[in-house]
C-alpha cells in the first residue's frame, strides 16, 4: 500500500504545483485537449477563458458528473471556454443556435437532454449581456456552458492560452 500512496503523492503534489503555475488541462471534447496557461491581460472577445462556475451551475454539474470536484469556491473544478460575448452585447436564442451581435455561434444550439439522457434546460438569456456579465461557450455540440448556466462574471475571467493541444 505504501508503494502506491507515494507515487500518488508525489502526482498530487506536482499537480497543485502545477496549478498554482497558472497550468490547466482540457481532456473533455469541449474545447481541444490539451495543457493551457492562464495568461495576463484582459480577456477579450475570442479568447479561451479559465473560471469557476458559480454555486447553482456548479451543483448541477457535479451531480450529474459533467465536472468533476475541483479548487473553486463552489467546489466544482474550473471550466475552460471560448468568450463570444461582452457587455452590452446583443444576444439572440434561436432553435439553431445562439446569435452574438447578429453572428451564429458555432455549435451553439441548445439540445433537450445530455448524453445520458437526462432532461437539460436552456438558460434565460435575454436580449443583452448584463453589466459585468460574460457570455461564454464551447465550440462542441455537447458543452456544458451559457446555454444551460447563462451569463457569468467577468471579473473572475482569466485569459487562457494554449501550451500543448493533442487532440482538436
Amino acid at each position: 500500500m505504501r508503494n502506491v500512496l507515494l507515487p500518488l503523492s508525489a502526482f498530487l503534489l506536482a499537480c497543485a504545483c502545477l496549478w498554482e503555475a497558472g497550468f490547466r488541462v482540457n481532456v473533455t471534447a469541449s474545447m481541444p485537449a490539451g495543457i493551457y496557461r492562464v495568461a495576463s491581460g484582459t480577456p477579450e472577445r475570442g479568447d479561451y477563458v479559465s473560471f469557476c462556475p458559480e454555486k447553482e451551475a456548479a451543483e448541477l454539474a457535479l451531480e450529474r458528473g459533467y465536472l468533476q470536484p475541483g479548487y473553486c469556491p463552489s467546489g466544482a473544478h474550473p471550466l475552460l471556454k471560448r468568450l463570444v460575448g461582452l457587455e452590452g452585447d446583443a444576444v439572440r436564442v434561436a432553435s439553431e443556435g445562439i446569435y452574438v451581435n447578429g453572428a451564429l455561434q458555432p455549435m451553439s444550439g441548445v439540445l433537450p437532454e445530455d448524453k445520458n439522457g437526462l432532461p437539460l434546460r436552456g438558460a434565460e438569456l435575454g436580449e443583452r449581456v448584463p453589466p459585468g456579465r460574460a457570455l461564454l461557450l464551447a465550440d462542441h455540440r455537447g458543452s456544458y456552458d451559457s446555454r444551460y448556466f447563462g451569463f457569468v462574471p467577468s471579473e473572475g475571467l482569466q485569459r487562457v492560452r494554449a501550451v500543448s493541444i493533442w487532440r482538436q
